[in-house]
């Protein structure tokens, strides 16, 4: 397949799986069957999972995926924010959405969806990406609320969801220029204007990525060499991993491939002040005048 057909069928896929499962977000519902609904759902459509699904409630901001075994659920009055990502043979799509369960706080949402749609609309080639990140954070006070603003969005490349470059949610950071043909990921975070608006790290997100091949033995050997095989470069969730190594010694053998750093954990990225963040998120392509939105 073609790089830039690829770049559309994953986006496609990306906003359909979106869209059918926000619609199953409610409170009581259970985080890992949402998880495991979104990644099926995406093999299912012909994709993969580009990182793993992440189900981010009130104050997380980003990177809560379900180890095996969790019993979390969506909780009443919440802010759930999900995060989708799809790749096509390598070629990525990134999006995300959030279900709002307090009519108090869906101005935050409304505000996250303005930047997006801001971003969208000053986006194109030659461009700095922190004009682009003044568009978004101007939308986003517009509507009452405030941006957080030590989180971006990221450039794409294939089999890599950070390949370097950023699009900022406020001005005056990042003023690379954007290039046509470029490819990246806008999520604009809003949070209440009383809120600090930076995100901190919190506990371990249950992510994962490959980070480099050591000498083992046994078991541990036999799931590192499934890690690199399977996901390469691109973030994985130890449920995939536990899943397919059932047996009583896993546990050990997947803190061996940390302690040995031949993976690297994620953390989840967590409000300073504790407020609660809605999100909104579209991958586009920079077009000759402007941008085309894969995931809408």
């Amino acid at each position: 397949m073609e790089p830039l057909e690829a770049l559309r069928e994953a986006g496609r896929i990306a906003a359909k799986v979106r869209d059918t499962v926000v619609k199953e977000v409610r409170p009581g519902a259970r985080v890992i069957d949402l998880c495991d609904r979104t990644e099926a759902l995406i093999r299912e459509l012909g994709a993969q999972p580009a990182f793993p699904t992440n189900v981010d409630i009130d104050q997380v901001a980003a990177h809560y995926c379900s180890p095996l075994g969790d019993t979390s659920t969506v909780p009443e009055r919440s802010l759930v924010k999900l995060d989708v990502g799809v790749h096509v043979e390598g070629y990525i799509a990134d999006t995300a959405i959030t279900a709002c369960f307090d009519p108090g706080l869906r101005y935050l949402v409304e505000a996250a969806e303005a930047g997006l749609k801001a971003a969208m609309n000053t986006m194109r080639p030659g461009i700095s990406a922190s004009d682009v990140g003044s568009a978004i954070e101007q939308a986003i006070r517009g509507r009452g609320a405030k941006p957080i603003r030590n989180l971006t969005g990221h450039k794409l490349a294939r089999y890599v969801v950070h390949a370097g470059e950023s699009i900022p949610n406020v001005a005056g950071h990042d003023y690379h220029v954007l290039a046509e043909g470029e490819v990246y990921a806008v999520e604009p975070f809003a949070v209440p204007p009383t809120a600090e608006g930076l995100v901190m790290d919190g506990p371990q997100s249950n992510i994962y990525r490959f980070m480099k091949k050591r000498s083992l033995e046994g078991e541990a050997k036999r799931m590192l060499k499934h890690v690199q095989e399977q996901h390469r470069t691109l973030p994985f969730a130890s449920r995939w991993v536990m899943r397919g190594f059932q047996t009583p010694t896993a546990a050990g053998s997947f803190s061996q491939l940390l302690s040995a750093k031949c993976i690297m954990s994620y953390p989840q990225l967590v409000e300073r002040s504790r407020a609660k963040v809605a999100q909104a998120e579209h991958t586009v392509i920079l077009t000759s005048d402007g941008c085309e939105i894969t995931t809408a």
